[in-house]
């Protein structure tokens, strides 16, 4: 009968649907509260990335285990030459992630960038087509090792990028330990320095579960961002990162 083929055709779209979607959908999200005080590797719930490079031509180096470290409660994420690979990506780089997947909710660090031309120090939120094919959602706190007296904010919604806030410290983030926070939501995105309210998106806002990454890299060709990077050593910082859940 008409009605039956039509009933038909409907739950087979709905089943199509369902499955373009569980791609995504059916990563290890978890609603748990997050801190972690950088005492040691925790490996069941933190990776550090390694043996790898971004495809991006901008990105110039390789992460690399060696390059996450633990000191006195404290993670260092380093960056350093490494002649085993070819110039001008002859560098090694940090990177450190959790396992699982997290959603809206407050998320924060304790951090001190490196201040070196060039290197970019962060803490953000990821997900995308590596990760059992997500959109490319992301948030972000950057800060562009040639002026650390200013923090970036950025956001990309399924890729879509170009929300760049670049805020005015008014102190040098390198030279301590500051707090700095986003607050994701369904319909806005806040940003925090020391508790104090800086910054806020409420347009194309992600809506991806992702992961909670830092890193530590240097830019290859794109001066005119972070500045050009000479080779220097360079560390970054972290004390604790705290993610508290909506209830």
């Amino acid at each position: 009968m008409k009605i039956n083929k039509t009933i038909k055709i409907l739950m087979l779209t709905l089943l199509m649907m369902s499955f373009a979607g569980a791609a995504y959908a059916h990563n290890p999200v978890t609603d748990e509260e997050v801190y972690h005080s950088f005492n040691s590797h925790d490996w069941q719930n933190w990776n550090m990335s390694d043996g790898w490079k971004n495809d991006d031509y901008f990105f110039g180096c390789h992460w690399s285990q060696n390059r996450v470290n633990f000191y006195g409660g404290q993670m260092e994420l380093s960056l350093r030459t490494n002649y085993s690979y070819a110039p001008p990506y002859n560098y090694e780089c940090a990177e450190y992630t959790t396992n699982n997947f997290y959603g809206y909710g407050l998320y924060e660090v304790s951090m001190k960038p490196a201040k070196v031309s060039g290197v970019i120090s962060s803490f953000f939120t990821y997900t995308g087509p590596s990760y059992n094919g997500a959109p490319w959602d992301e948030i972000d706190i950057e800060f562009l090792g040639n002026d650390t007296t200013k923090v970036q904010f950025n956001y990309y919604t399924d890729g879509v990028g170009g929300n760049e806030i670049l805020y005015d410290l008014g102190f040098d983030a390198a030279n301590s330990y500051n707090t700095y926070a986003f607050d994701w939501q369904e319909n806005y995105i806040n940003w925090y320095v020391n508790g104090q309210l800086v910054a806020t998106a409420t347009e194309n806002i992600p809506s991806n579960p992702s992961k909670i990454m830092m890193n530590i890299w240097n830019t290859y060709g794109i001066d005119e961002w972070a500045g050009r990077y000479y080779g220097e050593d360079a560390n970054a910082s972290y004390n604790w990162v705290r993610y508290t859940p909506n209830r």
